[in-house]
């Protein structure tokens, strides 16, 4: 396990032209930075990281601070996590989640920076007034960095100027029903008018893509004969690739008309893949995000009524699964996030199983560096590209490469220590988010998350460091 003990002696002047001495001083036989894994000692003063060395840097023997981890020879330095699609649901769905346990949870997944999205808190983001209500209930609450996606609904384009203004990293939309009757979705011309918006606002659209007419069509699997509501292939059914398909294509038209940037949100559709290719050789700024789920879980293994697999989009066949690999691995996708999305115990409808009815949302914001490294490992993608996926480029999309999402001198030190062979089997009862509800349950996972550190300090669980971020820099 990790150590820190408390030095003395006189601190020497830093190779960086600083002469205070470091807070802290880690010393890392292994460590992911922008140059690749390497032995590194990292110094961090007022929160920041002062010094980056290699190891064996002669410099390096002459570092002292008021603290010192030295790496176990198993452990990796990592960044801190970007985690940027994030439902924290506070206030006004309070008893699905909430700030405290989300970003707990969030912490000791090792993920120092999550961005909430706008729906499922009432009031949702969608006006200046309903930011600075969920500002108001985060404040002196959260144990990472937050920050906040602004909402686009029907009517609500006025509104988009102010709550850039107010600190927003973009805003998100809904192609098809969102679920809560509070954030209703948009058609391809209230689409196209937000994202013309955004772009004069110089921040992305962030977009749930499915289409609602593909949607309405497949409705009808449910009541085909032998239909079983508690089969995953029923559900299945209800949502297909080409709902995803046919969205993402309207997404790609939008960008064409107005220039913007747009961001597909959760991509579950390997059909889809060659569209996101096809906008980017064309110039456009379209880019995608996929999960962890849709990275590792298997739509034919859900067992008869496990509704704690049901998200939308949903989880498809194995070979979806593989070709969103190889898209993250071609740079179609750019990034993996968890979409933590969690809800009341009572709303996956455990009793009957009915995947129906049940509310569709995976809470995995604790889990998701090791489902997707225990998956990566597997097929032999080295850590780095997953830091990658997880850290640097989620903090590029928000506009935050230098600070947050990379070990680089001057970023914020948010540091993660991973075991990453260490394994573990998922017991619901330790997870930090606010309901032990997950199909990861059981699961044999790679990759212990030892430690995690915000700007310097270990994040306890019991003390709220987190700050609450504006998307021009500096603290909301």
């Amino acid at each position: 396990m990790s150590s820190s003990r408390p030095e003395g002696g006189v601190s020497p002047s830093r190779p960086d032209g600083g002469g205070s001495r470091l807070d802290l001083l880690v010393r890392a036989a292994r460590a992911i930075t922008p140059e690749g894994e390497r032995a590194v000692v990292l110094g961090v003063a007022g929160g920041r990281i002062a010094v980056l060395l290699d190891a064996d840097d002669p410099a390096a023997a002459g570092l002292d601070a008021d603290r010192v981890l030295d790496l176990a020879d198993d452990e990796v330095l990592l960044p801190g996590l970007v985690d940027a699609h994030v439902h924290v649901n506070e206030p006004g769905r309070t008893a699905w989640e909430g700030f405290d346990s989300a970003t707990r949870a969030a912490a000791l997944g090792g993920v120092t920076t999550v961005v909430d999205m706008p729906l499922n808190s009432v009031p949702p983001t969608t006006t200046v007034a309903g930011l600075r209500a969920k500002q108001d209930a985060a404040r002196g609450r959260v144990h990472v960095d937050t920050g906040f996606w602004g909402g686009v609904v029907p009517g609500n384009t006025p509104e988009l100027a102010g709550l850039v203004a107010e600190g927003v990293f973009g805003a998100k939309c809904f192609t098809a029903p969102s679920g809560v009757p509070e954030f209703g979705h948009v058609d391809a011309a209230q689409l196209r008018e937000a994202l013309a918006e955004l772009h004069r606002l110089g921040v992305p659209l962030l977009v749930h893509a499915e289409d609602p007419g593909v949607l309405a069509d497949a409705e009808g699997a449910v009541h085909e004969p032998g239909a079983d509501p508690r089969a995953f292939a029923t559900f299945l059914a209800t949502r297909p690739a080409a709902a995803e398909d046919a969205a993402v294509a309207m997404v790609v038209a939008a960008a064409r008309a107005t220039g913007g940037r747009v961001h597909v949100v959760h991509l579950a559709s390997a059909t889809a893949l060659p569209l996101v290719a096809g906008a980017r050789a064309l110039g456009l700024a379209v880019t995608a995000e996929t999960c962890p789920h849709y990275l590792t879980l298997d739509a034919d293994a859900v067992p008869a009524g496990a509704t704690e697999f049901k998200c939308c989009p949903p989880v498809r066949d194995a070979r979806t699964r593989e070709a969103l690999w190889r898209g993250l691995r071609d740079g179609v996708l750019d990034s993996v996030v968890s979409d933590h999305s969690p809800c009341t115990p009572e709303l996956k409808d455990p009793a009957t199983g009915d995947f129906t009815t049940a509310w569709g949302g995976i809470a995995s914001v604790q889990l998701g560096l090791p489902v997707v490294w225990t998956g990566a490992r597997g097929r032999g993608v080295p850590l780095a590209e997953v830091v990658g996926w997880m850290a640097a480029a989620p903090a590029a999309r928000l506009g935050l490469t230098g600070r947050k999402g990379s070990l680089t001198v001057g970023g914020d030190a948010d540091l993660t220590v991973l075991a990453p062979e260490e394994e573990f089997v998922v017991d619901p009862a330790a997870l930090a988010h606010r309901h032990p509800v997950t199909p990861y349950a059981g699961a044999r996972l790679r990759g212990v998350v030892r430690s995690t550190w915000l700007r310097g300090q270990q994040v306890d669980g019991r003390t709220p460091r987190g700050h609450l971020l504006h998307a021009a820099g500096g603290i909301a």
